[in-house]
């Protein structure tokens, strides 16, 4: 029996959840248990995701055992939103400016949920949040920039083009001392190289047109972005070529 089976077959058992999950949570630690998290998004009631969401930042600060109920709150809405449930997609963006990393990437999954069901809804979505604050710019680009959900050209261009968008915002912000803009330029820092791995015939353009930049945070996004192997498995030659470039500022 695998993991999954096993934490669906016992939650099926349990009337109450909190105190199986917490003991299974992995937190405080390295990393939260992400199997459980998705057992329970699937099998979990909106009252239960709702009672999760209680815990907040005071009651469950970051890396606490309770800190993964909150997780399994907010990829539970995201379960809620793919069943129709519209009030979900608000409550996951208040959620994506959360102070806690953890509960900002189940917004990710959550929303990456609704992009395995509709691809189109979570490219529109994620289109109105690239114009939001930092957190929710990285929300989006995180949430879309997941190779399973890039597997049309059509999805892939359209979020090259969110990414252009939001990296145009990065150009012109001025307030980046501050750990929202951080989380955002971190995210950039890996999300440009899947993108354009999923559709290089246009990506590969669009780097390129960063690669020119004076913005030290832009510069520092586009390097990440040339050191991850899923580029040089595109063109390896392109990568190194502009690695070199880049180092002797020739562009």
């Amino acid at each position: 029996m695998s993991k999954t089976e096993y934490y669906r077959k016992i939650l099926r058992t349990l009337a109450d959840w909190d105190s199986f999950l917490l003991k299974e949570s992995g937190l405080p630690g390295p990393r939260a248990n992400l199997e459980l998290v998705n057992v329970v998004a699937d099998e979990g009631t909106e009252a239960q995701f709702k009672h999760f969401l209680t815990f907040d930042e005071r009651s469950a600060p970051r890396n606490s055992q309770l800190e993964f109920l909150a997780v399994c709150g907010v990829v539970g809405m995201g379960q809620l939103l793919v069943q129709g449930n519209s009030g979900a997609l608000e409550i996951l963006r208040a959620s994506a400016s959360d102070s806690r990393w953890r509960v900002r990437e189940g917004v990710a999954m959550a929303l990456q949920r609704l992009g395995e069901a509709d691809m189109e809804r979570l490219l529109s979505e994620m289109a109105k949040w690239s114009r939001g604050n930092f957190l929710e710019m990285r929300a989006a680009a995180a949430s879309l920039c997941e190779p399973k959900l890039l597997k049309r050209k059509e999805h892939s261009k359209e979020t090259l083009l969110i990414l252009d968008r939001i990296t145009t915002s990065i150009s012109s912000a001025k307030h980046r001392n501050n750990d929202a803009f951080k989380a955002l330029r971190n995210g950039l820092g890996y999300c440009w190289s899947v993108a354009v791995a999923a559709n290089p015939e246009v990506g590969m353009s669009m780097m390129e047109h960063w690669f020119s930049t004076q913005d030290k945070d832009i510069r520092w996004i586009m390097r990440e972005n040339l050191k991850k192997k899923r580029l040089e498995r595109v063109d390896v030659a392109w990568v190194h070529d502009w690695q070199l470039r880049l180092a002797r500022n020739e562009f």
